[in-house]
This record gives structure tokens, sequence and C-alpha cells, in this order.
């Protein structure tokens, strides 16, 4: 029952890609490597932005929420879970919780800044085997004809196999997937894993979000055992199990370290996200 070591963290987990990103010069390189587009500066809007809509609707937290100096909004995400049809209605709702924050009472719509989501995925994301996939909506009628909206969802592969990217852009998705830094940028982003890894405060972050989760976990245990001496010992570890996943999800924990520590099968764990409204 541990979170990952500190240790044995990477640019997949959250945690080192928000710090990374942190890097305005890291950060406004890796958008334009990610979009094939020259930005001239970024500003970041917030470390970790989160949006509540409303008080009864599903927050949103954006690990890397930047603009640009036209006002273009950039949310970067790594994403590590598998269940795109879930990741499509997340990139969905997104959109949609920026474009309610970004439009203040009073403006006009045409005042909406362009924005894009981009999910960078760990996985395959569509069987064609692509490296990106670049969202946008057409006319089904005429698909030269652009609703030009502008808004860009766009999904990221590390597991792409074709000759769809460029060399710049396959050498960040390399890099993503575990293998050696093979340009300037690459190695720039690899010595930042090194030094936040090095970096004691840090350290001390997330070993406090390690012990916070895991008494998160002991605490439903033992509700559960409370409740189990009335209701049945087993049912009542699963309920105390649940309210574990409930709260580490609200942490926003991956999946499988969810899996990792309370021994849940990862279906289990998405189960419990979506009935709750947490994935």
């Amino acid at each position: 029952m541990s979170i990952k070591p500190y240790e044995e963290l990477t640019i997949q987990d959250n945690f080192i890609f928000q710090k990374v990103m942190r890097n305005k010069r890291i950060c406004k390189q890796t958008l334009e490597r990610l979009l094939d587009i020259d930005i001239k500066d970024i500003e970041y809007l917030e470390e970790e932005k989160t949006i509540d809509v409303r008080l009864d609707s599903k927050s949103v937290r954006l690990d890397v929420f930047v603009n640009d100096d036209k006002g273009t909004v950039f949310n970067i995400e790594m994403q590590t879970s598998k269940d795109m049809k879930e990741l499509i209605k997340r990139a969905r709702y997104y959109q949609s919780a920026i474009d309610i924050d970004s439009l203040e009472k009073g403006q006009h719509y045409s005042e909406l800044n362009d924005a894009y989501v981009i999910f960078i995925c760990t996985f395959e994301v569509y069987p064609d085997k692509l490296h990106k996939y670049d969202f946008k909506n057409v006319c089904l009628q005429n698909t030269r004809r652009h609703l030009n909206d502008g808004t860009h969802k766009i999904f990221l592969s590390t597991k792409g196999e074709l000759d769809d990217i460029s060399k710049p852009l396959k050498y960040f998705l390399d890099y993503i997937d575990g293998k050696e830094p093979e340009d300037s940028l690459m190695c720039e982003i690899d010595s930042e894993v090194h030094t936040i890894k090095q970096c004691d405060e840090w350290r001390r972050d997330y070993m406090t979000l390690a012990f916070e989760m895991e008494n998160k976990l002991k605490e439903g245990i033992e509700i559960g055992r409370e409740e189990g001496r009335e209701e049945g010992r087993e049912e009542g570890r699963t309920e105390g199990k649940v309210e574990a996943v409930i709260g580490m999800l609200k942490e926003k924990l991956s999946v499988e370290m969810i899996s990792r520590i309370t021994k849940l099968t990862a279906e289990q764990i998405t189960e419990i996200g979506k009935m709750n409204a947490l994935l």
C-alpha cells in the first residue's frame, strides 16, 4: 500500500510534467513543437487551473494552462489512462469549461479566444497508428468548409508508427515514451526532470501528497471496517476503498497509481470514477 516512489517518477507522471512545464522556455518551445507554429511569448494563467462552472457541476483541473501574446489559450495534459471514450468526452467538457471561464458577463461571443485542448497520450489512440490526431469542426456536406470557431482538440500518441509528423515532434513523443533525448530541447527537458527529482522542496511536496493519500486510504478502510462490524466485514472494506478511491481521484492521481495503492483493478476504479462524475 504505497504510492510510487519519488525516485521512480518520470515525465509521464503529472507531478513531474507540471513542474517541467513551469519552465517558460521549455513550455513555449514544447507548444511550438506540438503545434508546428511560432509563438512570440506565453503567459501562465495559473499553475494548475481549477474551473468551477457552477456549484453543482463537475470541476475541471487543468495541468498546464497558458496563453500566448494573441490571447490563444493552451491546455496541455499528460494522459496515461487508455479509456479513449472517456477522454474524448473529457476534451469536450474541458473545452466548454475553458470557454465559460474565459468569457466574462457582458462580453460578446466574438471575444472568445481560440483554445487548444492537447492530450499527450502514452498509449495507442486509434488503430491506424498515427502520432497526431488534430480535430476541428468541419461541414459534413463539404469538408473543405471549416466552422472556424477557434476550437482545437489534439490527441498525440507516443505509440504511433506512421511517418506522419515532423522529426522534432517525433523526438518529443519518443522521449515521453521512455527513449533517450535526441535533440537540444529533449536534453533540456531531461535535465529539468533530473533537477526536479533532486529538489528537496519538491520531494517534500510529493511525499506530503503521498502521505495524505495513504492516510485517506487508511481512513477509508477503517471506516469500512467499522461499518463492516454491523453490515458485514467484507462489504465494509469495499465501501472504505470506494471512499478512498473517490478522494484520490479528486486529487487527480492516475488510475494506475490508485490501482497500485488499493489493489483494485483499473476497471473497478474507472467505474467508481464514472459513478461519482470524477472520470
